[in-house]
Formats: C-alpha cells, structure tokens, sequence
C-alpha cells in the first residue's frame, strides 16, 4: 500500500462540554484515499485488524462494545455497518434498527427497549438508531411524545430535554462503569447530498422501495433536526461515550473514519488472551501425549474392516 495520511480520530470527536455548531463542521473533506484500489486495500487491512480484536475481546470477556449510528436519511448508515464491520464473527455481533416503537414499548420508559438489545461482554452491538431517537425525532415532532402517555408532571417542567440528557449520560456512565465501550456516530451528510441520493433512488427502480413519504417530511424539517442534533451532541458528548461527527457527502471515507475509530477504541483496551496457568499447562501436555499416543496405535494397528453381507438386488 502506497503512503497514506493517518485518520487522526480526535479531529471528529466532540470534546466534551464544548458548544456544537454543524456549520462548522465539513460534510467532506480530503479522501483518505487516491484510487479505488487504495480504499478497497485500506478498507481490507481494517477489517482485517477488526477481525482480530474482535477475537480478542471475545477471548478476553471483560468488555462489550456498543456502536450507535444516527443521522439524516440517506447518510449511509447501513452501508457504512455492511462495509467495516463485513469481516467479524456475526456469533458476536448483533445489529438492531429501531423503528416506531411498539405498543408494549410504549408502556415503559424511553430506555427500555434499547437496553434490552445491550450486547454482552465479549460482544459487539450495533444499534442503527437507538434512544437518541427519544431527544431527536420526538422533539421535531411533539405527537410522537404525546403518544408515550406520560405523567403531566413529568411533562410540564422546562428542562424536560435537559431532564432525558441527563437519564442518557447517566445511563451510558453506568454501562462504562460496568465494561461497556460506546461510540456514537452522527454522520454529517449536506442537505445538497441528501438531494441528489434521495433523486437517485427515484431514478433506479430498484431503489424506490428504499424512499418514503417520511424522508420528504423529514428532509422539509431539515433546520429542526439540525438543531436537535446540535442540541444531543453537545450536551451528550463524554469522555466515557463520544460523539463522532463523521464527514459523510463521501461515503467511502466516512467508512474508513469509522474503521479507524473502532480500531483505535479497542485497541486502547489493551485487550488479551486469558493467561494459561502451570496446572492447566501440565494438563495440555498430557492431552497431548494422549492425542500422539492415539495417532501412533492408528497407523500402526492393523485394522481389518469387517465383512458386510451386501443384501442381494431383486
């Protein structure tokens, strides 16, 4: 591979306590690529180096790790999960996508129906939306709110947003404390971008079933969403559980950024295998005496197959 620049994941990362502003920050940069080729070989040695940690951290069994993709329609989230995450073990890694909630979901707390997707230790958990659709979409618009029957004294406070950040931070503080590793991304996507692969989809049949009515109502509030986003981001950035605003008009670099997230995150976990113990060596060795011993009675047993009677053919 020729010299490529180095993804410096800080430069994405909202440092905490920091006011956002999505105006400054870019929807595209400078390719970390030059060629086809060289995404497709960078892209390659990231799986490649996701598919051991992965390995490990399952081995290891201290830590989970949860990654949570939200943006605008037509960003690139599903592409960007089928792409970095193509070379993992699908035994220790579970994608969820949450839509409209259910009536049963409905009759718990904004929170329940997420954590009950939390993965394991060992594991790795993939939600594409999640809670922060509870400070997103249900701020933009108040309906959805109203359809989750909560108590008036909960709802008549003014700092009811402030109230469901706060249940956010505090909740992903707990799952830290408990060997949960979460990274949240927000896939920067320019409203020029969003245009023309909405038109793309329209233009290829076999695209169409990926539009709906909803993206047009979501894409006409565009400067609410916006400001929700900026809204969540700033006041849900931690150092235990960043946020990372991903450049997305291009979507093979948006790839690579995230790749190098994960590499970097799990990599700082200084992950291992368990340690085999003298006992537990000793035992190994006389295993395997017994398999050396066992190969060498097979080659030199003289075994003879028994004669089968094949029954005769009417």
């Amino acid at each position: 591979m020729k010299h490529v620049t180095e993804i410096s994941i800080v430069d994405y990362c909202i440092k905490p306590g920091t006011q956002l502003d999505l105006v400054q920050w870019p929807t595209v940069i400078k390719p970390f690529y030059d060629s086809k080729e060289s995404y497709k070989e960078r892209l390659k040695a990231g799986i490649k180096q996701l598919t051991k940690l992965q390995r490990l951290l399952y081995a290891h069994n201290r830590y989970s790790l949860l990654l949570i993709f939200q943006a605008m329609d037509a960003a690139g989230k599903d592409s960007a999960i089928q792409h970095v995450m193509s070379g993992v073990n699908p035994q220790g890694c579970q994608v969820y996508s949450f839509k409209h909630p259910s009536e049963t979901e409905l009759e718990h707390d904004f929170l329940w129906r997420t954590h009950r997707a939390l993965p394991e230790r060992g594991r790795i958990g993939i939600f594409n939306r999640s809670y922060y659709e509870e400070v997103l979409i249900v701020r933009v618009r108040p309906e959805v709110l109203k359809a989750q029957n909560l108590p008036d004294s909960s709802l008549n406070v003014n700092d009811f947003w402030a109230q469901r950040y706060r249940s956010i931070v505090e909740s992903e503080a707990h799952l830290y404390r408990n060997g949960t590793r979460i990274i949240k991304f927000f896939l920067h996507l320019s409203r020029e971008e969003q245009r023309q692969r909405f038109l793309a989809r329209i233009d290829d049949p076999d695209k169409n079933w990926k539009f709906s009515d909803a993206d047009m109502e979501q894409r006409q509030a565009w400067d609410q969403y916006m400001a929700a986003y900026e809204a969540c981001l700033t006041a849900t950035s931690t150092a235990e559980a960043p946020w990372y605003v991903v450049p997305a008009d291009d979507k093979k670099n948006a790839r690579l950024i995230i790749s190098q997230i994960i590499l970097d995150t799990l990599s700082d976990l200084e992950l291992c295998y368990p340690p085999t113990s003298k006992a537990r060596h000793k035992q190994l060795l006389a295993f395997r005496h017994q398999l050396e011993q066992d190969e060498y009675e097979e080659v030199h047993q003289n075994r003879k197959l028994p004669n089968v009677n094949m029954p005769e053919q009417s």
